[in-house]
């Protein structure tokens, strides 16, 4: 067993017993093509909402009246 395996076993079993465990996150790859372009489609979206004044007009007005519920 080579020491980086050991010492990686190890420090996995001193976490284990210190009450944590492992866990694996499957994260988007920052570097595809497919990411690039959902990230340009969601990025011109979110230009093209700001050109829609209304819209937050309307979130404002609604959160409004979610604090009116809130003081009864």
């Amino acid at each position: 067993m080579s020491t980086s395996t050991r010492r990686a076993r190890e420090y996995r079993e001193r976490m284990r017993l210190r009450g944590y465990r492992p866990v694996q996150v499957w994260v988007p790859d920052v570097r595809s093509a497919a990411f690039a372009a959902e990230a340009r489609r969601e990025a011109l979206a979110l230009a093209e909402a700001d050109r829609h004044s209304d819209d937050m007009e309307f979130v404002e007005a609604i959160s409004a009246l979610g604090s009116l519920d809130d003081d009864a």
